[in-house]
């Protein structure tokens, strides 16, 4: 490659000579990103990229869509998307995207909030390959890292040596070394253990003409011209850059550790510079000591500047951390002191956080040694960053003034002037962040559509970067400032160090193709806002929401989240919630994807969505990628011959609904057993239909019973309210699956109900929650279905209990979505519950019969993300049952497991964390499922292993050994 690079064409092969960008005056702000101007088509850099990268290169529309954007406001359009195996492989991308003119811009886990993992030329996706921790030196106290690297990778990995990695920001379970160097992130712990620059030995950096370096202190590996610059510039490190803290990121924040009496601090030096220089391909770490036992006060506070004014004075007692938030932020929390601000303290040992509550002049306080205790509270604080992001009253919030800082000490009166700008522009965010060292996040109300909105943003821009230096503050603390606040930096340093950041960067880059538009001849803030691109529509909107926080990529194990099965399965961006989202909104901008609903790309990344809701939940800003898969299905096959398990297995209630008016059901099973059905997978067998259905045995069993009957528990009279006692009425619903396939579940629920002095009673017609019929996207149908059953139910009286929870969640959540205007669909949402629900609240003096034996299983995904399953806890609690379910996704997921294609990802689904935890489970273990089709699952992929319903177990403890009646006959063995 020392030759030069050869560009294939269509009239042959040809050199491309290297270019030099134009020099512009320093400090000039330019438009548009500061693409270079190409020297050759896409296609040929596609291609000659291709010859001599041996990772993989994409210049196709899914691989662009998915880094237009990061998480800013901010979306640039690439040429195409890399992925190096390794250094050499940076170098040779390097250099022909040099020989091309192509800029380029290193990623990685494109969690940056200022834009700077955006860029119009060739993306570098470090975390494919280049993800790697090399080598760990416990004695030393350094680890040898890949840029690609999951800082929760590095900080396992060392955690058995009694290291970490200092810096900590809230992403640490998807954020990437190579960017948090590329940010100098922070995070909580920097009041102790410092930014990443102060924890970087060394690194390994390649140039965009494919140079490499190594760089630490002193000069050696440095470019060519640097230490002539730094010599020619000494008196502007020392005064210009003078006045410092430790929280001054901005710019090249880092320039004066150039200076002699600071060590020529070459790779120091280096942080913070958001790619504009070269790229890291390698770094040396330096790894703090552990606390054997750290300790979390949380101190309370009246409001938020009497916890940002006390903040500074606690520094003395030796905290890990001081973060700050207030009460805006918190919502439904528990184990907070009383306040309405708090601190969230750090502390070596539980004695030191005791004596620094004892010193603390705080309103309330708490200790919390516990570990978990202290992850519950910690999450809380976490968490903020997707909290902030909707008010209140549900209004988005966006970033662009994500983290500027202040000295602490000027921390309570910046607050106060900051919240009296935000009301003077008609603004509202909610500040939060690390108080010790006087950095804000903050997301704000801004309308960054309308050119009167984006106006507005712009001139509160401009005035909150001058009251950020008024108060002696840097316009990032953390973040780095790429599009958002770079055009700024000349408020913030005077024009003589403006003028060195360009020498600086000319340096390192001298053509100007690394990540152009940023730091240096930057881009202005209001341009290549990622909203201006949509349509106004409703659709549109949600889409939007995803902000990019990225937890869905989260290498978090465990835990009761569900968020996201099939990104855990495949680690394929485009399969995550985040992905889809970027790929939706791409659909709609028009530019990159072009063929609008029907887009191949779109119906790719949302063909392995296992519709299971837990981005709904588990997603900071509740991304719902379940409910964008249906629309975009509406619309996708809109006049067209849907796939044909559309049909078989969207259609489901209506084909066993025929299946057994015909009293075929014996025939049914048996052709399920020997014929292959269109539409339907090979690789595992369909579920026998039950016998007799559920309302054929109710009605056989309730037959001249007054008051008992169907239609009792629906239109029948008010009914006495919650804890009302014996005699309350209660609508069973008899779902599709609890109906056609899995009746013992209703009859056991009876049992219980009617054990627990409930009265219970069917709706009076055919209903159906609709489900299948979302899920398959014919939304057209769903609604029908839905009108009918609202139709066939009439006025609803007291609880509706739904024994599968997706059909629950289903009426809970997408009856009134999909029928906003109809008060019928809101009041039966409403009252729909689960079985541990209407227990509680209708029989609260029951005693559950004492089972006494540990459970293990799953809990629903769509009870996790929609329905919530304390009121389960509890009952089992009651009934002596122990242990946890699984959180995740069983993986089979209604119609996703039986569908062509699917059948490894499902199955790799339920080996994440259901399987596993089942394998681990004691013979005596009792296996609870309440879903069918985690039943289903456990039934097809547990040998030996047979889940049940918690109305399942209860009520065979309701009598010796098995009760009677519950497999055909009538209720309590009458």
């Amino acid at each position: 490659m020392s030759a030069g690079i050869w560009i294939s064409a269509t009239s042959g092969a040809y050199r491309v000579p290297h270019p030099h960008s134009e020099a512009r005056p320093p400090g000039e702000t330019h438009s548009g990103g500061g693409r270079l101007d190409a020297v050759t088509a896409p296609g040929d850099l596609e291609r000659t990229l291709r010859a001599n990268v041996r990772g993989e290169v994409d210049f196709g529309a899914a691989a662009r869509a998915l880094v237009t954007m990061d998480a800013s406001n901010y979306r640039r359009v690439p040429l195409g998307v890399v992925a190096p195996r390794d250094a050499d492989d940076v170098a040779a991308a390097l250099a022909v995207c040099a020989a091309a003119g192509a800029p380029v811009v290193p990623r990685g886990g494109g969690t940056s909030i200022a834009g700077q993992a955006t860029g119009t030329g060739v993306v570098l996706d470090l975390t494919r390959h280049m993800d790697g921790l090399l080598s760990v030196d416990p004695l030393g106290r350094t680890a040898v890292v890949q840029p690609g690297l999951v800082l929760d990778r590095l900080r396992d990995a060392v955690r058995p040596h009694g290291l970490t990695f200092g810096p900590d920001p809230s992403t640490h379970s998807r954020c990437t070394l190579g960017g948090m160097i590329g940010n100098n992130a922070c995070g909580a712990h920097s009041v102790a253990w410092g930014t990443t620059a102060d924890n970087v030995a060394e690194l390994a950096v390649t140039t965009y003409a494919g140079t490499a370096h190594r760089i630490g202190s002193g000069w050696a590996g440095a470019p060519a011209g640097l230490r002539e610059l730094v010599g020619r510039n000494l008196a502007v490190l020392r005064t210009g850059m003078a006045g410092g803290f430790s929280r001054r990121i901005s710019g090249y924040g880092g320039l004066d550790a150039l200076l002699p009496e600071r060590g020529t601090g070459l790779a120091r030096a280096f942080c913070g510079s958001e790619g504009t220089l070269g790229v890291v391909t390698e770094a040396v770490v330096r790894l703090v000591e552990l606390p054997a036992a750290p300790a979390l006060a949380v101190l309370g506070y009246a409001d938020e500047s009497a916890a940002a004014e006390a903040a500074a004075g606690l520094l003395t007692y030796g905290p890990l951390t001081v973060e700050g938030m207030a009460e805006d932020l918190v919502r439904g929390a528990a184990g907070l002191p009383r306040g309405g601000a708090w601190l969230f303290v750090e502390m070596p040992d539980e004695g030191a956080a005791r004596a620094l509550v004892r010193a603390a002049d705080a309103l309330d306080a708490v200790v919390v040694a516990d570990p978990a205790g202290q992850r519950a509270l910690w999450r809380i604080r976490e968490d903020a960053a997707g909290t902030a992001t909707r008010l209140p009253d549900g209004t988005m919030a966006w970033p662009g003034w994500e983290d500027c800082a202040v000295p602490p000490a000027r921390l309570g009166a910046y607050l106060r002037e900051f919240r009296a700008l935000l009301a003077e522009h008609g603004l509202r965010g909610s500040p939060y962040g690390h108080f010790g060292e006087g950095c804000v996040h903050v997301r704000i109300d801004f309308d960054l559509v309308t050119a009167p909105g984006v106006a507005r943003f712009r001139a509160f821009s401009e005035e909150l970067a001058d009251l950020v230096v008024a108060h002696g503050g840097s316009l990032s603390g953390e973040h780095g400032d790429g599009q958002a606040r770079a055009e700024l930096l000349p408020r913030m340093y005077g024009p003589e160090v403006i003028a060195l950041f360009a020498a600086y960067k000319d340096v390192w880059d001298p053509a100007g193709g690394m990540n152009p538009g940023t730091l240096v001849r930057p881009a202005r803030l209001d341009e290549n806002l990622r909203f201006a691109v949509l349509p106004a529509t409703p659709f549109a909107a949600e889409v939007a929401t995803c902000v990019g926080v990225a937890k869905c990529r989260s290498t978090e194990a465990g835990g009761a989240g569900v968020m996201c099965p099939s990104y855990r399965a495949t680690g394929e961006e485009r399969h995550s919630p985040r992905g889809r989202a970027r790929l939706l909104h791409e659909m709609l901008a028009g530019e990159v994807v072009t063929d609008g609903w029907r887009s191949r790309e779109v119906a790719e990344a949302l063909d392995l969505c296992l519709g299971c809701k837990g981005c709904r939940s588990d997603c900071p800003v509740g991304v719902d990628v379940a409910a964008y898969k249906a629309e975009f299905l509406h619309h996708h096959w809109a006049g067209r011959v849907r796939p044909a398990s559309h049909y078989l297995l969207g259609g489901l209630p209506a084909w066993l609904r025929l299946i057994t008016a015909l009293r075929a059901t014996r025939p049914a099973n048996a052709a399920a057993g020997r014929l292959p059905l269109p539409g339907l997978t090979r690789e595992r067998p369909l579920p026998p239909l039950a016998a007799t259905p559920f309302t054929r045995w109710w009605r056989r069993a309730h037959e001249g019973r007054p008051g008992a009957g169907a239609g009792a528990g629906v239109g029948a009279g008010p009914g006495p309210g919650p804890g009302d006692g014996p005699g309350t009425r209660v609508t069973l619903w008899p779902d599709t699956f609890t109906e056609y396939l899995a009746p013992e579940t209703g009859r056991a629920a009876v049992r219980v109900l009617e054990g627990a002095g409930l009265t219970v009673g069917l709706p009076g017609g055919r209903v159906c929650c609709g489900l299948t019929y979302v899920s398959t996207g014919r939304l057209d149908r769903a609604r029908a279905v839905l009108r009918r059953t609202l139709d066939a139910l009439g006025e609803v009286r007291g609880p509706v209990l739904v024994l599968e929870p997706s059909c629950a969640a289903a009426l809970r959540a997408d009856l009134p979505a999909l029928l906003p205007d109809d008060p019928r669909a809101h009041r039966l949402a409403a009252a729909v519950r689960t079985f541990a629900e209407t227990l509680e609240e209708y029989a609260p003096h029951w005693t559950p019969p004492r089972l006494d034996r540990p459970v293990a299983g799953q809990t629903h995904c769509h009870q996790h993300a929609v329905l919530g399953d304390a009121a389960d806890r509890r009952l089992r609690a009651r009934a002596g049952l122990t242990g946890e379910l699984s959180g995740g996704c069983c993986g089979l997921a209604g119609n996703f497991g039986f569908e062509p294609g699917h059948h490894a990802v499902s199955v790799a689904c339920a080996e994440e964390r259901l399987l596993p935890s089942l394998r681990a489970a004691g013979p005596d273990t009792e296996v609870l499922a309440d879903g069918f089709s985690c039943r289903t699952q456990i039934a097809q992929l547990s040998s030996g292993r047979r889940a049940r319903h918690l109305a399942e177990l209860l009520a065979e403890g309701l009598a010796e050994g098995p009760a009677e009646g519950l497999e055909e006959g009538l209720p309590g063995g009458m």
